[in-house]
């Protein structure tokens, strides 16, 4: 059997993982110049190493068993979240001022970030089955028993069995898919792309000072730019690093990124002291800008977190040909670490007819 995957995000690469386990022949496409999806990671120019995370950061294991097994079993390390001592609250009276925040109980990192997970699942395939920079126009009913999947570059590749493990709404407003009922076209559309209007900023420093003076490297703040954010130092506390997400809406973020660069240390400094106006790094992954992520669609609705979708989203299609995989069609954790295992696991074990 041959199968390909569309996109090596975590889903994608958690199906092609099984599935060459299995001794099926795969092939997986993705449109960037690079894997991982929205897993990205900041990386230290010399070894390579990932720093801070840029995509996706915490996982729940204590309630994620998908997400528990997976990471057990890619051998990847969790360490609690840093949140001992105050925060510093914004906007909510004259001044900033500190307070304690609960954390989340079973909140934790992944040692090395999630990249750590498309590395260790990477591993699991071979390299030459992997095509970057490459993307799907159609997916068309070949001759009985095989798909058809057209590339921007003419080129046409047939499979068995294909697996679609990209954001939905990007799925249905770049591909061709004669195939699809409108109801399935439909509920792509409705499926939000979690993460796809965020921006994520994060500022490395030699150390975590802030909590030399007791805090958490927690913001909450009515007026921003960083409307939340944590201490986000790399196991082992070097470097030290903050990360926030950007409350600022696309169009703004657009229009003057070196004001918001600007804001966020001015932020910094209102929060931590005069020691965060020199940064060793500052970066800003506007997810919104991305255009294998964020469709016109996303930017022109509210952004929202995926609710588990219908059935449809799950179903098989085009006679069991087609399946989709991207973790907003989980039904469980959908949008989430979890949800990305757990659509992958469940598309692969669909082509090779396992139970779930």
């Amino acid at each position: 059997m041959n199968v390909i995957i569309i996109g090596a995000g975590l889903s994608g690469l958690t199906s092609a993982a099984i599935l060459h386990e299995a001794g099926v022949t795969v092939h997986v496409i993705e449109a960037a110049d690079r894997i991982g999806g929205r897993i990205q990671a900041v990386r230290e120019p010399d070894t390579n190493r990932p720093l801070a995370d840029l995509g996706p950061t915490w996982v729940w294991p204590k309630y994620q068993p998908v997400a528990a097994q997976w990471i057990e079993r890619l051998g990847v390390e969790t360490f609690e979240q840093f949140n001992d001592g105050d925060a510093v609250v914004l906007g909510y009276g004259p001044a900033p001022h500190r307070q304690p925040l609960p954390g989340q109980d079973g909140m934790v990192r992944l040692v090395g970030g999630p990249t750590a997970l498309i590395n260790a699942l990477s591993d699991q395939v071979p390299d030459d089955i992997v095509r970057t920079s490459t993307i799907v126009t159609a997916i068309r009913q070949d001759d009985p028993g095989r798909v058809a999947v057209h590339l921007n570059d003419n080129q046409v590749i047939t499979a068995d069995k294909v697996i679609v493990s990209v954001p939905l709404r990007g799925v249905a407003a770049s591909m061709h898919l004669p195939w699809a009922p409108a109801s399935l076209i439909t509920a792509m559309e409705q499926t939000p792309t979690w993460m796809s209007t965020h921006a994520k900023a994060v500022v490395l420093y030699e150390k975590p000072f802030w909590r030399d003076a007791g805090l958490s490297g927690r913001i909450a703040s009515r007026t921003g730019p960083l409307v939340e954010a944590h201490d986000h130092s790399a196991y082992g506390d070097t470097p030290g690093a903050i990360f926030g997400f950007v409350g600022w809406p696309p169009e703004r973020r657009r229009s003057d990124p070196e004001a918001l660069r600007t804001a966020i240390i001015a932020q910094l400094v209102e929060c931590f002291g005069t020691a965060a106006a020199q940064p060793t790094q500052l970066v800003i992954e506007d997810w919104a800008l991305n255009r294998h992520i964020v469709t016109e669609q996303d930017l022109t609705t509210p952004p929202d977190h995926p609710d588990v979708g219908p059935g449809l989203l799950r179903d098989p299609h085009l006679d069991g040909r087609v399946y989709f995989s991207a973790s907003e069609t989980s039904d469980l954790s959908p949008g989430l670490i979890e949800g990305a295992f757990a659509s992958g696991e469940r598309a692969a074990h669909a082509v090779l007819g396992m139970p779930r």
